[in-house]
């Protein structure tokens, strides 16, 4: 498989696209004015407390105060020096939490719509083949990482090196805490790590080197911490181009290209640190085509903001974003098959279903999605989609679960999103119908149109009215609904006139008392 990474960066605005065999599979964009807070590091001051919710909600300086359950709550975590008192339950949030009281805390989820930033006190810092998590004891290795040897060398490593740690079960994701080891007392000499997927193959030296970096790194955090005034931040995560070439970034990559300079030579001091053996395929982008205009990733960035996704066959896909969950529903379109019903059908799901994991990556659709698949009558025919479906998703950076295929033909997926999905970053509900996705029809607003006018002439003098609306209204009144006019002119014994407003919109209008 070939994978190459494009890198757009501006002062205002990064976008890196991620293409598999020439087709965009991953597209990451990241705002100046808006970057994402996941993995920042606050000492914020606890602004409320709720028991009924077991929660608390956190002042950490943004616009909306932050949540924090009080299951994301290692005990004691408010106190900066840490203390060694194992978790042995979950006490209630008012045992844990008071109002005003200052805690450190880590932004895990960004805030989404009308809701704040998701918190925790599990702290952990990342770099390049590790997490080191201060509060724990334990070795962990991502799931990513398949060969049971592979996975025992690394943990032996980092063991020789920390002997005061344990081992720990595999982890499924590189950046996830592990939240029942025993809790240790901070500082320089504790701490647990996950081993990330980009840590497989590392030799001893690299990843003793990484340890040294993030043990040295947590010691400034904990030194800025002490110094900080609540809210405030403590520590801040890269910006999206370190942050590539940190998480996504492994040897496999073909070429990695940057069309700025700036972001092309940080890159490269990263890469001679961390990944030398990248270095010969990073390249400066230098061409006259915009390197977005490469396999077409502008015009697959306006496709995935529409709600239908076309499939080869003539099928096709809608997609819906709510704020509860996402819905997926597949449609046999045009796509009439060669053989007959049954198998006409299996094959529009089959294609659906890589279609699907791809849109997932694509749009970063978050949370719990619902896929309706055509209903299939043969069992074996749902059991090789749901497979393809689970094949499709190995690819996902994302923590995905999948359910059985159920009686309705209904697969429910949860997908881990931390970063708002592309739609919310480029787009916004729409002024005319308010977000609703559709507006009301030229006719109905001509409905509305007639009662207003009832209702103005009974409060009214008005010797005449004029209507003002948009083109679309007007020419419908002339037109299909002249007879209804001339109807409500004798009713109503006012003569009507209308005049076109061209910035209107279709639902917008106004009558005016002459």
């Amino acid at each position: 498989m070939s994978e190459e990474i494009l890198i757009n960066a501006t002062p205002q605005e990064t976008r890196v696209a991620v293409v598999e065999n020439g087709i965009l599979q991953e597209i990451l964009v990241e705002r100046s004015g808006r970057r994402g807070l996941v993995g920042n590091i606050y000492k914020g001051s606890v602004s409320r407390v709720l028991p009924g919710m077991q929660a608390a909600f956190i002042d950490i300086g943004l616009d909306r105060t932050g949540f924090l359950h009080t299951s994301d709550i290692v005990e004691g975590s408010s106190n900066i020096d840490g203390d060694d008192r194992a978790r042995i339950f979950t006490p209630s949030i008012d045992a844990l939490l008071k109002e005003g009281q200052e805690v450190l805390v880590q932004v895990i989820k960004d805030p989404l719509g009308s809701k704040g930033a998701r918190l925790t006190t599990h702290l952990s810092v990342p770099s390049r083949y590790l997490v080191f998590m201060p509060a724990y004891h334990s070795v962990g290795v991502s799931q990513k990482i398949e060969n049971d040897a592979e996975r025992e060398r690394l943990r032996d490593i980092v063991l020789r090196n920390h002997p005061g740690l344990r081992r720990f079960a595999v982890v499924g994701d590189d950046t996830a805490v592990v939240a029942n080891s025993t809790r240790q007392v901070g500082g320089s000499n504790t701490g647990g790590y996950i081993l990330r997927t980009a840590a497989e193959g590392i030799s001893e030296d690299k990843l003793c080197k990484d340890m040294d970096f993030l043990r040295r790194l947590w010691d400034s955090v904990m030194v800025r911490a002490e110094h900080t005034f609540a809210p405030g931040i403590v520590y801040e995560d890269m910006a999206l181009v370190m942050r590539t070439m940190r998480d996504l970034v492994d040897t496999d990559i073909e070429k990695v290209r940057i069309d700025s300079e700036d972001a092309y030579q940080r890159v490269l001091a990263f890469a001679k640190q961390f990944i030398p053996d990248l270095v010969d395929r990073i390249e400066l982008y230098s061409g006259e085509r915009p390197i977005l205009d490469l396999y077409m990733v502008e015009d697959e960035i306006q496709k995935a903001l529409e709600r239908k996704v076309q499939l080869k066959s003539g099928g096709f896909l809608v997609i819906d974003q709510t704020e509860a969950m996402t819905t997926i529903d597949i449609n046999t379109g045009a796509f009439v098959g060669h053989r007959n019903l049954e198998e006409t059908i299996f094959k529009t799901n089959l294609e659906a279903a890589q279609a699907i994991a791809r849109q997932l990556r694509l749009r970063n659709l978050g949370g719990i999605i619902i896929v309706d698949f055509i209903d299939m009558s043969e069992p074996e025919h749902r059991r090789q989609v749901l497979r393809a479906l689970e094949k499709s998703l190995q690819q996902d950076n994302s923590n995905v679960t999948i359910s059985e295929v159920s009686s309705l033909g209904l697969v429910q997926i949860t997908r881990k999103r931390t970063r708002e999905s592309l739609e919310h970053i480029l787009c916004e509900p729409c002024p005319t119908c308010n977000g609703r996705s559709q507006i009301k029809t030229a006719e109905t607003v001509c409905y509305e149109i007639f009662r207003e006018i009832l209702r103005e002439v009974r409060q009214y003098d008005a010797q005449k009215l004029l209507v003002v609306a948009s083109q679309s209204v007007v020419d419908r009144l002339l037109d299909d609904e002249s007879r209804s006019v001339a109807e409500l002119e004798q009713f109503v014994g006012r003569p009507i006139t209308f005049q076109v407003e061209t910035p209107y919109t279709q639902e917008q209008y106004d009558i005016v008392l002459l």
